[in-house]
């Protein structure tokens, strides 16, 4: 029975780490000091559970969360919410994104900057990203049984290594925010690596591959996703655990730390492949940080496709895969700081919504919740997380004030508190729907 899981969440393992996972633990390690402990707890909860639990529940039901939100709130927004959803984690962010970043650490020290090593480095990306995304029946076999073992390996390697060369840790008193928070932070550091969204998209994927493999039973079918869940989270929280304890042993030069230009992560990553491999090291990196990048493109295009294929039929999913390529890729040419710019504010918008409905799900699971009260709950996220882009891009003074005077709101979590409220309310509220239990197994 688990075998089967446990082969889905090796898949699934390989399409959601990437260059975010990498960086993340190393910085979060060596700012944490002596704190690492609590500080890689609080990362673990929302950078692995969350995600995982999103996972679970956008795998239980066969119609994933389009049919969820379909029926608790509503056909139009569920429509909407998602294609900006795939719109983010798709071709005008997080795709080209991957690429980009996998660019800007492993390859440019090898090919140098400038538009032409870029140009051909994301074409050749885009092209293999094509060719593996065009059958998605073969990502099991492709990506999941051959790329992911080889990157995690890799990682691996490097982070062993690099704790039997550095064995004390390089700051006993932890730094800035860690300071204050440990805990907090690395939660807050959890939930910046945007895997809950990207839940929405791999849950398609989990969908499909289980179709592929088929079940006799539902005990079966329920069996194999708890054991692909809990296959992404073991393999998730042990690298970031390992690339914690690397960033948090590897001794950083004050100059380096206190320049807020550097990305403390990619450095702790490039210099103890250079230290722990010599000339061979930025080599390592370089295949390392690509093949683990490039893995979650490639889960990232098929889901998109076969979002907007089912959505909107007028092309087929191998011309989406097409279009999702070309768009990626032009995008990624325009640089790793202008993506950012440009497709921050609406990561911002979706992600509240995200978690709000997946808050929803799960506690609908459970008891019944107000059909009203949900939609408000969405309602709530959404507009909180619309003055919080007001206050941090249009420099609104009202909406810097409403977002400060907020729980949480200095922390980018101003919405969390009043979602949990509404949510507590939809118990109270009128009209209130079952939620329901339905597999791909129907017996």
């Amino acid at each position: 029975m688990f075998h089967k899981g446990i082969q889905i969440g090796v898949l699934l393992f390989g399409l959601f780490f990437g260059a975010g996972n990498l960086i993340f633990p190393p910085s979060l390690g060596f700012q944490s000091g002596a704190s690492f402990p609590s500080a890689i707890a609080g990362f673990i909860i929302t950078g692995v559970g969350m995600p995982v639990v999103a996972l679970i529940v956008g795998t239980f039901n066969p119609g994933s969360f389009r049919a969820e939100m379909n029926r608790k709130i509503s056909p139009l927004f569920s429509l909407i919410i998602l294609t900006v959803i795939y719109l983010v984690i798709g071709p005008t962010m997080t795709i080209p994104r991957t690429a980009a970043t996998s660019f800007s650490v492993g390859i440019l020290p090898l090919a140098g900057n400038g538009p032409l090593p870029l140009f051909f480095y994301t074409a050749l990306y885009f092209g293999l990203g094509w060719w593996l995304s065009i059958t998605p029946s073969k990502l099991l076999s492709r990506v999941g049984k051959v790329l992911t073992p080889v990157f995690a390996i890799m990682i691996v390697i490097l982070f062993v290594l690099g704790l039997l060369s550095f064995t004390s840790p390089a700051l006993t008193e932890p730094l800035g925010k860690y300071a204050e928070s440990s805990f907090g932070s690395g939660f807050i550091e959890g939930y910046n690596t945007v895997d809950t969204i990207a839940s929405f998209a791999f849950s398609l994927i989990a969908l499909d591959t289980l179709r592929q493999l088929g079940f006799a039973s539902k005990k079966e079918y329920y069996g194999s996703v708890w054991a692909a869940g809990a296959a992404v989270a073991v393999l998730m929280s042990f690298l970031y655990l390992g690339l914690g304890l690397l960033g948090n042993h590897f001794p950083i030069p004050a100059a380096v730390y206190g320049d807020p230009s550097v990305n403390l992560g990619a450095y702790v990553l490039t210099q103890a492949s250079y230290r722990v491999f010599g000339a061979v090291g930025v080599w390592f990196l370089a295949v390392m940080i690509s093949i683990t990048c490039f893995t979650t493109a490639v889960g990232l295009i098929a889901s998109v496709s076969q979002f907007f294929a089912a959505e909107f039929p007028k092309l087929t999913y191998k011309q989406y895969v097409t279009v999702c390529s070309v768009m990626s890729f032009a995008i990624a040419n325009l640089g790793l700081n202008e993506i950012i710019t440009i497709s921050l504010p609406c990561l911002l918008f979706v992600y509240p919504i995200a978690i709000a409905v997946v808050i929803l799900v799960i506690v609908n699971k459970f008891t019944a919740l107000s059909h009203p009260g949900m939609c408000l709950t969405v309602t709530v996220a959404g507009l909180i997380a619309f003055i919080d882009i007001l206050s941090q891009f249009a420099h609104l003074t009202w909406a810097g004030n409403i977002i400060a005077a907020m729980p949480l709101g200095t922390m980018g979590l101003a919405w969390l508190i009043p979602v949990l409220v509404c949510t507590a309310l939809c118990r109270f509220l009128p009209k209130k729907i079952t939620g329901e239990t339905t597999s791909l197994i129907k017996e």
